[in-house]
């Protein structure tokens, strides 16, 4: 079985910072593709940035020059870095990924359990 766990969500004023992180855990041969999401109350899940397997990242305009997105293939795991945070960033924070199992195996997606981020004074 294949678990993603993201971490670091919380409160923050406007203008803050917080790193949310995501491991990847399980039987895992390679993983391609690793993106974050968010969700707001009332709202459609976003995509806000993803990194592929070579180190290509891509941003939501939203978050652009805000927001970084990283990844450890060795470690399996993702981070994304915010930096000045505003209140129109509260949104639950989903991990997704799309990996292969085995050496032959179909590219399947997994997604976290979501990590709450609120900024707010």
């Amino acid at each position: 079985q294949v678990q993603l766990v993201e971490s670091g969500g919380g409160l923050v004023q406007p203008g803050g910072s917080l790193r949310l992180s995501c491991a990847a855990s399980g039987r895992i041969f390679s993983i391609n593709t690793m993106r974050w999401y968010r969700q707001a109350p009332g709202k459609q899940r976003e995509l806000v940035a993803s990194i592929r397997s070579g180190g290509n990242t891509n941003y939501s305009d939203s978050v652009k020059g805000r927001f970084t997105i990283s990844r450890d293939n060795a470690k399996n795991t993702v981070d994304l870095q915010m930096n000045s945070l505003k209140p129109e960033d509260t949104a639950v924070y989903y991990c997704n990924s799309d990996l292969r199992r085995t050496a032959w195996g179909p590219l399947t997606d997994y997604w976290g359990q979501g990590t709450q981020v609120t900024v707010s004074s």
